[in-house]
């Protein structure tokens, strides 16, 4: 099936009269041109605007592929085939199908919000003054914490893991490496190469800092690599987290940095771009609410039946 073509409504239907010069203002066709009726489909008549038009809707590369007379004709034959069927599928009342007209309508709100985005400014239309002004705004937001790289030793009890504390006090990073796949109970990074990446959790913050969090590494982990002196160091002392005793190792390290506005000008021209789209579709929401009013019946929605959760929570201990 062609998943890029689209039909308009046959004659019986009620076509656009504008159809024609629409396809011919996308694709750069006179009228007369894009008029031009290729083949018909019962009452419905594929026009080289529309044939055209299917083309510039393409991906580039994707376009490359219909150079030859045989491909172009292969186009033209999967426009016919969705003409025949979404014109069966009419026929026997599938558009009607409450399911099928949920989907129309989620494709005619994306094609709206589409147009709403269209109408932003494109991040290198946006000012060097409007990017300043952003900049100088939100500063903190430019302001790179230190982040630090840690890998650990995952044991079941403290004993353990202060003998093995005692050991990766004094060990070189392959004798760490060895350490993490003969003692780590937690089978990531047990045979990372080099092996002083062994047992790697990933980079964090510091602790407190919005930006800083590592769903991999516990709280704990967290706060307990800022106190590390230096890089490749191990702290002297085991960290409880996460049901397990952890030895820890600072692997990484990059200083705190501020960016500069020559660094981060390109994704502030990102951000106003995104920000102004969230305004734009705002407005439209809060304009059609206005001009469609709508009320909620606040008690019917209390009584909808919540489905039954998939998993069970654990029994209290």
């Amino acid at each position: 099936m062609l998943p890029f073509g689209c039909t308009k409504a046959s004659p019986s239907q009620g076509a656009a009269p504008s159809a024609s010069a629409s396809a011919a203002a996308r694709t750069g066709l006179t009228p007369e041109l894009a008029g031009r009726v290729l083949a018909k489909v019962g009452n419905h008549e594929i026009t080289l605007g529309e044939y055209a038009a299917t083309l510039e809707r393409m991906d580039p590369f994707e376009r490359l592929r219909y150079q030859s007379p045989d491909r172009r004709k292969q186009l033209l034959d999967e426009l016919i085939d969705l003409e025949l069927l979404a014109g069966e599928a009419r026929r026997r009342g599938l558009d009607q199908k409450p399911e099928t007209q949920e989907r129309v309508r989620q494709m005619l709100r994306d094609e709206l919000l589409a147009e709403v985005r269209a109408s932003v400014p494109t991040p290198n239309d946006i000012s060097e003054a409007d990017a300043r002004r952003y900049y100088d705004a939100h500063r903190d937001d430019f302001r790179e914490p230190e982040r630090r790289r840690v890998a650990h030793i995952a044991l079941a009890s403290e004993s353990q893991a202060k003998a093995v504390l005692e050991k990766a006090l004094v060990a070189s990073p392959a004798e760490w490496g060895k350490l993490v796949e003969t003692k780590s109970k937690d089978a990531r990074g047990k045979t990372s190469s080099p092996p002083e990446l062994a047992g790697d959790l990933g980079i964090v913050g510091p602790p407190g800092h919005p930006r800083g969090e590592n769903p991999n590494v516990p709280e704990p982990l967290r706060a307990a690599v800022f106190e590390i002196e230096k890089l490749g160091g191990v702290l002297p002392r085991v960290v409880a987290a996460a049901g397990s005793f952890h030895v820890l190792r600072m692997t990484g390290k990059t200083d705190a940095r501020d960016r500069t506005f020559a660094d981060a000008q390109r994704s502030i021209r990102v951000a106003l771009v995104q920000e102004r789209i969230r305004s734009r579709e705002a407005e439209l929401e809060l304009e059609l609410k206005k001009k469609y009013p709508v009320t909620i019946d606040e008690a019917q929605l209390a009584k909808i039946p919540l489905p039954a959760a998939s998993v069970q929570a654990p029994a209290p201990k």
